[in-house]
């Protein structure tokens, strides 16, 4: 028998399989990594509404019960990864689960805007998340937009402005940043930066057409957290995930959505 490497992660289901919960635990088989998850929220995209977004939060005592059942499994899991909450309500009981355990790596993917959220139902949930998860991250890893808030930064507009949030989100006491500069900047390449507290690091990849691929964030940080659970430098961690998601936008999935999304398969 075999024992495989664990990785944990909270995050929300996308149901139409392109992003979120569905992503990460896709993205751990792909990589050797036995996933376990609690999911936080559910999103049904509206097909009859332009595939706009239907928020469903689960309830905190459900996201409780899923998070000590999966802890109480597997003892050794020491990497997990955090996702889209989505309400206060469950990064407050998501923030204490984690307190339980010690963690080797703690990833969390920022997610700040929750889509189908009243902007201030939003906004409260952008502040808690600041408060209560990014405290207890080893590693972050916001888009451009994140990166532009947790930063303060009025914009970013090119790679040498990524490397500034990054280092500026670092100096908040987070110790590894990766931002994701992915379309978002100029260039023929899709770069994302990582600040380690020293040093920045590039990671390039040519872009395959200007247009956002669904889940090619999650699948970034789902593949980061698999490698570092799997004993990977973050330097490591960051290059596999890097040429998995590339590999997985030339190979992408479409589908009758208005997006295509990342085959992790590929």
């Amino acid at each position: 028998m075999t024992s495989p490497q664990l990785a944990y992660v909270v995050a929300g289901s996308e149901a139409t399989g392109g992003a979120g919960f569905q992503v990460d635990l896709k993205t751990f088989q792909q990589l050797g990594v036995y996933g376990v998850g609690t999911l936080s929220c559910i999103v049904c995209f509206d097909p009859k509404n332009n595939w706009g977004h239907r928020f469903h939060p689960v309830s905190a005592d459900i996201i409780a019960e899923q998070m000590e059942a999966a802890l109480a499994a597997h003892p050794s899991m020491k990497t997990v990864k955090v996702g889209m909450l989505g309400t206060p309500d469950t990064i407050d009981v998501v923030s204490r689960g984690l307190r339980e355990r010690e963690w080797d790596n703690v990833l969390v993917d920022p997610v700040l805007i929750c889509k189908g959220q009243e902007p201030g139902a939003a906004l409260d949930t952008d502040n808690a998340l600041c408060e209560k998860i990014l405290p207890l991250a080893t590693v972050v890893t916001p888009n451009v937009f994140e990166s532009k808030t947790l930063s303060g930064m009025d914009s970013i507009e090119t790679v040498e402005d990524l490397e500034e949030a990054a280092r500026r989100i670092g100096s908040q006491g987070v110790k590894y940043v990766l931002a994701k500069g992915g379309v978002e900047l100029p260039g023929p390449n899709a770069v994302d930066v990582l600040w380690d507290g020293e040093k920045i690091t590039r990671y390039e990849k040519p872009k395959v057409g200007e247009q956002r691929v669904s889940g090619a964030g999650c699948t970034l940080a789902a593949a980061v957290a698999a490698e570092l659970a799997k004993g990977d430098s973050i330097y490591d961690a960051v290059a596999t995930a890097k040429d998995l998601v590339y590999r997985g936008i030339v190979a992408r999935v479409s589908a009758e959505t208005p997006f295509d999304t990342v085959w992790q398969g590929a």
